[in-house]
C-alpha cells in the first residue's frame, strides 16, 4: 500500500540478544523489548493492530491512542500512501 511498516522487536530483539537475555521476560528482556516498542510509536504516524490476543500489541494500540496516534483495526481502513 506504500506505507512502511515497522515493529518494535526489529529494533529490540538484536539489543537484547547483545545484552545478555537468556529468555523472555528475563531482567534484561523487560528493560529492553516494550520501552524500545513505546519509544517506537512516538515516530510512527499510525498504529495498525493485527492478528488474535496479545497484551503487547493492545498495549501498543494504548500507547498510540494516549500519544493521538490513528488507530487501525483493519487493512480496509488504512488509505494508500500514493
Amino acid at each position: 500500500m506504500g506505507h512502511l511498516p515497522v515493529m518494535g522487536e526489529w529494533f529490540a530483539l538484536p539489543l537484547i540478544e547483545e545484552a545478555g537475555s537468556k529468555e523472555i521476560g528475563d531482567k534484561v528482556f523487560n528493560e529492553i523489548f516494550h520501552p524500545i516498542a513505546v519509544r517506537l510509536v512516538e515516530h510512527c504516524d499510525a498504529v495498525f493492530r493485527i492478528g488474535g490476543p496479545s497484551a503487547g500489541a493492545d498495549e501498543m494500540v494504548k500507547v498510540g491512542k494516549l500519544k493521538s496516534k490513528i488507530i487501525f483495526l483493519n487493512k480496509e481502513e488504512i488509505p494508500s500512501a500514493l
